[in-house]
């Protein structure tokens, strides 16, 4: 029967929907994390009739035809880009992102990766670095002798040096855009990377059009709303359930017909 294999399908859907879901749920409290949803797609049809079909010499035509699917599938798992809440932290090098724009982190082996997560701190050469140690891009380098650290919305970083009373300007904190956000390559790590889907990236200033502000000493926190995602488990878990059940269907009708000839 085809229910079987169509029911099985069904199963694999929601399974992967699961996993989707336990993923967001896991990264709560994950920095700039980014919620996922499992977009579904009908599978194949066979027509057994057609509809639009002439039924009769006087020209009559089927008004609704008959079709049989094969299943589902997952086409997608899209990420849900809005802003996540920003969360005091009480540390200097810590940035949140408002609004559109990626940090930018030059990877050991060249590449550009790009993130919402701006919990850095300073190498042992006082560079700003992220919790893996990847720089910041552009580099911004603290000397030892500084103090009184200053972050603005428009990413100019400044501080005191020795026993300067006015701040001295260490660099610019710098912002990526791109047309298309889902179609970035997550990772792991919070990282992202450039796709020919999401477009090249670009760059600019804190505070330029189309480009969010910065915010020292906070983080972006994760966008997953818990009650959102317990409420899709159970709705998942409901539809792994049904489908499951007309698998048995389908096996005892199986077998009722297979006893008609016994």
């Amino acid at each position: 029967m085809k229910a079987l294999t169509i029911a099985a399908t069904g199963m694999k859907a929601q399974e992967t929907n699961v996993n989707v879901i336990s993923n967001n749920i896991a990264n709560m409290r994950t920095t700039g994390y980014k919620s996922q949803r499992a977009n579904f797609q009908d599978l194949l049809y066979q027509t057994l009739r057609r509809q639009g079909a002439t039924t009769s010499d006087a020209g009559t035509q089927v008004p609704a035809g008959v079709q049989l699917g094969s299943g589902v599938r997952v086409v997608a798992t899209p990420r849900n880009m809005t802003q996540g809440d920003p969360e005091s932290t009480g540390n200097d090098k810590d940035i949140a992102i408002r609004g559109e724009g990626f940090f930018q982190i030059t990877l050991p082996d060249g590449r550009t990766a790009y993130t919402r997560d701006g919990s850095f701190e300073l190498d042992s050469t006082g560079t700003l670095v992220t919790a893996d140690g990847y720089t910041v891009n552009p580099a911004i380098t603290v000397p030892q002798n500084a103090s009184d650290l200053s972050i603005s919305n428009t990413g100019q970083v400044q501080a005191k040096i020795g026993n300067d009373t006015t701040a001295t300007v260490l660099g610019q904190i710098e912002l990526a855009r791109f047309v298309n956000k889902n179609g970035l390559e997550p990772m792991g790590d919070n990282l992202f990377l450039e796709t020919a889907s999401s477009g090249a990236a670009q760059t600019g200033n804190p505070g330029d059009a189309g480009y969010g502000t910065l915010l020292q000493s906070y983080l972006e926190s994760s966008n997953v709303e818990s009650v959102s995602e317990l409420s899709s488990l159970i709705s998942a878990q409901r539809a792994y359930e049904m489908n499951s059940r007309i698998i048995t269907a389908a096996d005892e009708m199986s077998q009722t017909t297979s006893n008609l000839g016994k």
